[in-house]
């Protein structure tokens, strides 16, 4: 395992029992944000780094009974927390990483990914790893519950002009990672960029 993912692992490890309970209005901004993804019924869709499973349920619920939703983590606390909230009835969990995932090329409909983007250490690679299980004209959807400049001040710092996040970084990262940016909003409730797999 790299030293990323061993950091990775540590810090959400280190946080995964009390996540849920730290975090617990954000159910409302997860619902919201996967109703704009435009998931239709019987849609094959996974959450990448799905943490404790927090948008298992909309992603279900959007998908149905038809459709298959998974969940990808790198840390098995997480993907253990979201067994002992029962969202695994939600969703089949799996533990791997969105580097190396274990999924057929173009055999989903979409990606939800909430709060992935500030840690994958090769953001590049690691977005057109997405693209790569997402069939062409399928959706990836970045979502964060607070927008980056509440998220920055809950850390104690500023957004710098190197933030990933920023429309004018992600829209040419997205484009040279086989997607195309179609929606962006950045406000103090929510972060939610949308794109479409290109190709």
């Amino acid at each position: 395992m790299s030293e990323d993912h061993t950091r990775v692992r540590e810090f959400f490890t280190e946080r995964a029992a009390d996540w849920d309970s730290r975090f617990p209005d954000d159910g409302p901004a997860y619902a919201a944000a996967v109703a704009e993804s435009g998931l239709r019924e019987g849609d094959r869709v996974l959450d990448a780094g799905c943490g404790t499973g927090r948008a298992l349920p909309p992603l279900r619920a959007a998908v149905g009974p038809s459709g298959t939703v998974l969940g990808v983590d790198l840390t098995p606390a997480m993907l253990e927390a979201a067994v002992r909230a029962g969202r695994d009835r939600d969703g089949r969990l799996l533990l791997a990483d969105v580097a190396a995932l274990p999924l057929r090329s173009a055999s989903l409909d979409a990606v939800f990914a909430a709060g992935l983007i500030a840690h994958l250490p090769r953001p590049a690679e690691n977005l057109r790893e997405l693209a790569r299980v997402v069939r062409p004209g399928g959706v990836l959807a970045l979502f964060h519950p607070i927008g980056r400049a509440a998220l920055a001040a809950r850390h104690g710092r500023q957004i710098t002009p190197d933030d990933l996040r920023a429309q004018g970084n992600l829209g040419p990262l997205l484009a040279g990672s086989g997607w195309r940016m179609t929606s962006y909003v950045d406000e103090d409730t929510r972060f939610l960029a949308l794109a479409v797999r290109t190709g």
